[in-house]
C-alpha cells in the first residue's frame, strides 16, 4: 500500500524529562513509604539498658522497659512495624529460652502491645539465639561422628516458639532457620492453638551469606562449630531459591522474604513476577554497616545512598523492606 496521502511525521527520538522536582515526583515509577518500612530491634534482659552494637553504629541491645521507647519512637515516625530478636540470659542445647512463656521475646511482646497496641509486632522465629551451639536448631551426632543439625527434631520447637508468640501478642511470625518443612509446622500448630489468622512472614529464600557479620554481635549467636551453609541457600542458586519459596507458599506462608537484599535484587523480581505473594527484603546488617563505615569516612553521602538502595528495594518489587534505617528513612520521606 502507498504511503502518498498520508501525513508525515518526524522519527520519535527519546527524550529524557527536564524537570522540577514536582514534576520529576509526579511521573515518578517507584514510590517509596514509611508504610513499606519494618525496624529490626534487639531485646536482652535487664532494666534501663541501651548497650550500643559497635559493628552496627545507632543501634542497640535494648532492655524490656527501653525497647517500650524506643518503640513509641518508631510508631510516631510513622514506621508501621517492628521485627523482635531476642537474647537470652541463659543458653542450652535444646533453645529452652525460645518458647518459654516468660522468655524474653515473649516479654517484649506484652509490653510492646501493652504501650503501642497499634504498632504491628513480628517475632524472628529461630533457635540460634538460644541454643548454646550457637546453631538454628537440635544438635545431633551422626553415625561418622560428625556433628548434625537434626531437621524434623526442630519442627517441634519452631512451632511451639511460634505458639508462644502468637500467646504473647505477636501479630506475625517469621521463621528464619531454613529447616524444610518449618512453615506448614507452624502453621499447624498456630492453628490447632487457635491463632489460625496469625500470618507467616517466611525468611524463604535465605542465603548463606558473608553480609551477616554485624549480626552476630547484635544477636550474640555466632555458631560454636561449623556454619551454617548445611541449611541455609548457595548464593549461586537461583532457581532452587524460588523452589525454596514455592514450598513456604504451599505450606502456608502469607509473606515470603528473600536475604540478604542487595546482591540478590534479581531474586526479588523473579519471585514477585512469579508468585506475586507480598514480598520482603530484609537489608541485613553487613549491608547496612558497610555503608555507614563508608560515609563515616566521607566517602559517600549516606543519605543520598540510602534513599536509592530503598528505591532499588521497591522497584525490583519489594513491598517490605527490614531496615536498620527505617527511622532514618521516615524522618528523611517526612522533610
Amino acid at each position: 500500500m502507498s504511503d502518498l496521502g498520508r501525513p508525515q511525521f518526524p522519527a520519535a527520538r527519546p527524550r529524557r524529562l527536564r524537570a522540577t522536582p514536582a514534576l520529576r515526583r509526579l511521573v515518578r515509577e517507584t514510590r517509596l513509604s514509611a508504610d513499606n518500612l519494618v525496624m529490626p530491634l534487639f531485646v536482652r534482659g535487664g532494666k534501663g539498658v541501651r548497650r550500643p552494637i559497635n559493628s552496627m553504629p545507632g543501634n542497640f541491645q535494648f532492655s524490656v522497659d527501653e525497647l517500650v521507647k524506643e518503640a513509641r519512637v518508631i510508631q510516631k515516625l510513622g514506621v508501621p512495624a517492628i521485627l523482635l530478636f531476642g537474647l537470652p540470659d541463659k543458653k542450652d542445647a535444646k533453645a529452652s529460652g525460645a518458647y518459654a512463656k516468660h522468655g524474653i521475646v515473649q516479654t517484649a511482646v506484652r509490653a510492646v502491645k501493652d504501650a503501642v497496641p497499634e504498632l504491628l509486632v513480628i517475632t524472628d522465629v529461630c533457635n540460634c539465639e538460644y541454643t548454646s551451639h550457637g546453631h538454628c536448631g537440635i544438635v545431633r551426632k551422626r553415625r561418622d561422628g560428625a556433628l548434625d543439625v537434626d531437621n524434623d527434631a526442630t519442627l517441634e520447637l519452631l512451632a511451639k516458639s511460634a505458639v508462644s508468640h502468637a500467646e504473647a501478642g505477636a501479630d506475625i511470625v517469621a521463621p528464619s532457620d531454613m529447616m524444610d518443612g518449618r512453615v506448614a509446622a507452624i502453621r499447624r500448630a498456630l492453628d490447632k492453638a487457635g491463632f489460625a489468622n496469625t500470618p507467616i512472614m517466611s525468611y524463604a529464600a535465605k542465603f548463606a551469606s558473608g553480609f551477616y557479620g554485624p549480626f552476630r554481635e547484635a544477636a550474640d549467636s555466632p555458631p560454636q562449630f561449623g556454619d551454617r551453609r548445611t541449611y541455609q541457600m548457595d548464593c549461586a542458586n537461583g532457581d532452587e531459591a524460588l523452589r525454596e519459596v514455592a514450598l513456604d507458599i504451599a505450606e502456608g506462608a502469607d509473606i515470603v522474604m528473600v536475604k540478604p537484599a542487595l546482591a540478590y535484587l534479581d531474586l526479588v523480581r523473579r519471585v514477585k513476577d512469579r508468585f506475586g505473594y507480598p514480598t520482603a527484603v530484609y537489608n541485613v546488617s553487613g549491608e547496612f554497616s558497610m555503608v555507614k563505615a563508608a560515609a563515616e569516612k566521607g566517602w559517600l553521602d549516606e543519605r543520598a545512598v540510602v534513599m536509592e538502595i530503598m528505591t532499588a528495594f521497591r522497584r525490583s518489587g519489594a513491598d517490605i523492606i527490614i531496615t536498620y534505617w527505617a527511622k532514618d528513612v521516615a524522618r528523611w520521606l517526612g522533610e
